[in-house]
């Protein structure tokens, strides 16, 4: 079965960077859209970026606009979120998912199963 693994979690204190990896395993998603979504404790899942499958296209989350990147490696079939700057209200878990439609990212087909990101104050 095909999924999306994240890595590249971890605790930080704040004004530190992180990032974050999404591959698949046991398939390719090649050709497909991707985005970051995080959920904090108590609050709901929130977009933090996504990317159109050839990259040209991006969205950000106003909340990480000028702080976060989204990226990807089609040739690793891999997609980065680079998080700078980062700050306690990013703590969260942080998920990778994938739509073939880059308008319809909001409502992935495809999740992986998160990675814990907290940043210390």
């Amino acid at each position: 079965q095909v999924q999306l693994v994240e890595s590249g979690g971890g605790l930080v204190q704040a004004g530190e960077s992180l990032r974050l990896s999404c591959t698949p395993s046991g398939g390719t998603f090649y050709g497909y859209s991707k985005g970051w979504f995080r959920q904090a404790p108590g609050k709901e899942r929130e977009l933090v970026a996504a990317i159109s499958r050839s990259g040209s296209d991006t969205t950000y989350g106003d909340r990480v606009k000028g702080r976060f990147t989204i990226s990807r490696d089609s040739a690793k079939d891999t997609v980065y979120l680079q998080m700078n700057s980062l700050k306690p209200e990013d703590t969260a878990v942080y998920y990778c998912a994938a739509h073939r439609s880059y308008s319809n990212i909001y409502r992935p087909q495809y999740w992986g199963r998160g990675t814990q990101v907290t940043v210390s104050s």
